[in-house]
């Protein structure tokens, strides 16, 4: 759920660098999908995933594709706490938290000392423009620029160690799948007319928002964090 290649997504995770055995963490993590393919990657870890509402089998197959090493609970990430994590991924769960600072001082207390983070967020990479803001139903100071937000990252005692600003192939992949995905399931035979109808136009206002409006301007900024305050005083 994030405008984001499965090659960037891999180049991503392995600059995670979790050590050997250790445990990594997804808040808001939807089904897993990032949780899963770090743990494909890497056979020695465990995980958990945390998301408030995930799809109804979802827990089941996470913890069956992954052999057992991973579970995915399904309660409120900003109240749960089940020990220190070697890695933490927070993608796209930013306005759970209230913003990327927030989200980044949530983040520490479940960080294990010498632990990495991988967080993903908006970020204008353009100046938003009046279409755009009306589109997103958002402000200008709802996002930062990527300069910004690399700022805001230090401020709260992180330092990038790696990034990626995904692409408007990337953009467009995402925004034509969630239309396509909609529109195809309104166009199934024996589709209710009326939830059809519903379908169809959530994907034309969605895709009309995207095009004529933020489609260029909105972009999307995934970092690598190390913890600048690990193991220092408090």
């Amino acid at each position: 759920m994030a405008p984001v290649s499965d090659a960037s997504v891999g180049r991503l995770l392995q600059r995670l660098e979790p050590r050997e055995t250790g445990r990594a963490l997804d808040l808001g993590c939807g089904n897993g999908a990032w949780l899963r393919s770090l743990l494909d990657r890497r056979h020695d870890l465990t995980g958990a995933g945390i998301e408030l509402h995930p799809s109804g089998d979802a827990p089941d197959k996470l913890t069956a594709v992954t052999g057992g090493r991973a579970t995915l609970v399904a309660t409120d990430a900003t109240t749960w706490q089940n020990g220190a994590f070697d890695a933490v991924i927070a993608v796209g769960v930013a306005h759970v938290f209230g913003g990327p600072g927030p989200t980044l001082d949530a983040v520490r207390r479940h960080l294990s000392p010498g632990g990495r983070v991988l967080l993903g967020d908006g970020v204008w990479d353009t100046p938003p423009t009046a279409p755009a803001l009306r589109a997103l139903d958002a402000t200008a100071e709802e996002f930062p620029d990527l300069e910004g937000l690399v700022r805001l990252v230090r401020e709260h005692g992180y330092e990038p160690v790696h990034g990626h600003v995904s692409t408007l192939e990337e953009w467009d992949e995402y925004e034509w799948s969630w239309t396509g995905s909609l529109t195809d399931w309104a166009l199934e035979p024996g589709r209710d007319p009326g939830d059809r109808e519903q379908a169809l136009a959530a994907a034309v206002e969605h895709r009309d928002g995207w095009l004529g409006g933020y489609r260029g301007v909105l972009g999307f900024a995934s970092l690598v964090l190390a913890d600048a305050r690990s193991g220092s005083s408090p």
